[in-house]
């Protein structure tokens, strides 16, 4: 079972360390078998800033390739060679600096290395989105809009998170753990009960959940729940919710997914997923014209 260490301290708040609570955790019966480090863009971006392409020139020795110089905010123009067929002067884009490593969606990283390139000395480059892993087009480089300000981090302007990943062997009476409220209330009562040891105090942090409001009761169509066995399933309960437009689900949301292995798939599945596993309670949503 994989936990985020980002999703647990939304609901118990807490400036413990991955390491200091995986300590924890292990020493309650919930043992962290591993703790990963996940980036919502592999690499985090690190190196990568936006620039503006000052000049762009066919290169003098070659028909498919630009000669650029490029503005990244430290007062010094860069040369880069580019072969991005829609580089262009004025264009605010994303740069990897010298000696940055980037990690394509497709092939090994490697290392952006001062060179020479038919002559003419490049020092960085101009990205599309795959030779970052941030999308699929190698249509052309990246381009920004105008308002974009230069010597930004990419990083921040594409809002990149970084978190830690618990993954914990659960054991099978444990069902109540299964999910990041459940860690949470587990590792609430070990702190609790780790302060009250140590120093005779005891003090109850309250964990934080969003409040559940009485829903209103619309003109929906109404769907029959009938359990056929239920010893199997003692109880089965369905709501219908109208006016749902399926899309893509917002980057909160696919980044939350994603950092535990979920793949995102829009809007209303996700929402599903993640209902799941922050409280432990599977969910399934199915198309009322359907049923």
């Amino acid at each position: 079972m994989k936990i985020s260490y980002n999703w647990l301290k939304e609901i118990y708040p807490t400036d413990l360390s991955p390491e200091a609570i995986d300590v924890l955790l292990t020493a309650g019966g919930l043992e962290v078998e591993n703790i990963e480090v996940f980036e919502t863009v592999k690499g985090g971006m690190k190196g990568l800033v936006v620039g503006e392409v000052k000049t762009c020139i066919k290169h003098p020795d070659a028909d498919k390739l630009k000669l650029t110089t490029v503005d990244v905010g430290t007062g010094e123009l860069l040369q880069i060679v580019c072969g991005g067929p829609n580089v262009a002067a004025g264009q605010k884009v994303v740069v990897a600096l010298p000696g940055t490593k980037i990690f394509p969606l497709e092939g090994e990283p490697f290392v952006i290395k001062q060179a020479k390139i038919r002559g003419q000395s490049s020092n960085g480059m101009i990205c599309a989105e795959d030779e970052i892993g941030l999308g699929h087009s190698h249509a052309g480089v990246i381009v920004l809009p105008e308002e974009t300000k230069v010597g930004t981090l990419a990083s921040e302007y594409y809002h990149i998170k970084s978190d830690s990943i618990f993954e914990i062997g659960l054991t099978p009476n444990r069902a109540d753990a299964a999910s990041h409220l459940g860690v949470a209330r587990d590792l609430a009562a070990i702190v609790r009960a780790k302060l009250l040891i140590e120093t005779g105090k005891d003090e109850k942090k309250e964990l934080v959940i969003p409040p559940v409001k009485e829903l209103k009761q619309g003109t929906q169509k109404e769907i029959n729940v009938r359990v056929e066995n239920t010893k199997a399933c003692f109880r089965y309960s369905g709501i219908s919710i109208a006016n749902v437009q399926v899309a893509e689900s917002p980057s909160w949301l696919k980044n939350r997914l994603a950092s535990i292995g979920v793949h995102p798939i829009n809007n209303v599945v996700d929402i599903t997923n993640f209902v799941l596993h922050e409280y432990g309670q599977p969910l399934h949503a199915f198309d009322i014209d359907t049923i």
